[in-house]
């Protein structure tokens, strides 16, 4: 029985299982979907489906620039249990995504998916399918940003935040900017700024800031003719815990960021400025899995 690329297709969607897996599943069963089918699951490759629906929520926050820092990658990787982060499979299979990404600048998630992985001949969905696989835990590409430009990236704490800085300078190849560039992404993780600059903030979030401190203030006692005065100073505090230009700099907290900045750029004799930022952290915002250790033990001995 003769089968089709459609076929092939069905297949995978069916089990999760890699394109090539599928085609020589299909060979094997002379094209019947269904022995097929037994095959892939006597071969212990349908077993993908069943690990996609398993919470992953940890994993690695991951960057990385290319050799001249013009284009850098931040990409969270996330598999179920904290011990995969450090298995070298693991780690070697996240560094090709971003490579693949850097390679290739895909819109979203799926458009990385269907490439072929940067330096290989299968896709980076099969490539994760086999890394399911053999590790034995769901994995999932969750999320990527990619710039071009002169950029800096920074891992914190063995993958547990990643962080990609975008800059317009002219002082990139100058000795001290990589040191200067580097202490805005440690900047970046340890502050976590939410925004670059005050005209980055939404109007939105400040109306709804101001909506909050002016009932605070007026709980307080406050006069209702001083009330948008202090909210507008309080406003002034929001801008300066979140916006990057504007929070003090951790290494020397007598400084903004701005005014470090322009002191690095006077120091190297040229122009600096931060034009973007991203900041992932592992898991942030996703289901954490709740183990217990008792009843898994218990479970293993039925």
């Amino acid at each position: 029985m003769a089968f089709t690329a459609k076929d092939v297709k069905a297949l995978r969607e069916k089990t999760g299982c890699g394109m090539m897996d599928c085609k020589k599943a299909l060979t094997e069963a002379n094209g019947d979907m269904d022995v097929a089918l037994d095959f892939l699951r006597e071969q212990g490759l349908a077993k993908q489906a069943k690990k996609s629906g398993r919470i992953a929520a940890e994993g690695v926050a991951y960057a990385k620039t290319n050799a001249d820092g013009t284009v850098g990658v931040v990409i969270e990787v996330n598999a179920e249990t904290d011990f995969v982060a450090k298995n070298a499979d693991f780690q070697a299979f996240v560094d090709t995504c971003a490579q693949t990404v850097m390679d290739n600048n895909p819109a979203d998630v799926d458009a990385l998916l269907a490439l072929n992985a940067s330096g290989a001949d299968t896709t980076i969905a099969d490539m994760l399918q086999e890394k399911v696989l053999t590790i034995g835990e769901n994995i999932k590409i969750r999320r990527f940003a990619r710039y071009e430009g002169s950029v800096a990236a920074y891992i914190h704490a063995a993958g547990r935040i990643g962080v990609l800085v975008n800059f317009d300078t002219d002082v990139a190849a100058n000795d001290g900017f990589a040191a200067y560039a580097k202490d805005i992404a440690m900047q970046i993780a340890a502050a976590n700024p939410l925004f670059l600059n005050e005209a980055a903030v939404p109007a939105d979030v400040i109306e709804h800031e101001k909506k909050i401190l002016a009932e605070q203030v007026a709980n307080e006692g406050k006069p209702a003719a001083i009330i948008d005065k202090i909210v507008m100073g309080k406003i002034g505090k929001y801008y300066k815990e979140n916006c990057l230009v504007d929070q003090p700099f951790v290494k020397d907290p007598d400084l903004s960021v701005t005014k470090y900045t322009a002191n690095v750029a006077k120091e190297l004799g040229g122009k600096i400025a931060i034009t973007g930022f991203v900041r992932f952290e592992k898991g942030e915002g996703l289901e954490k899995r709740e183990d217990n250790f008792a009843d898994e033990v218990a479970s293993m001995v039925k």
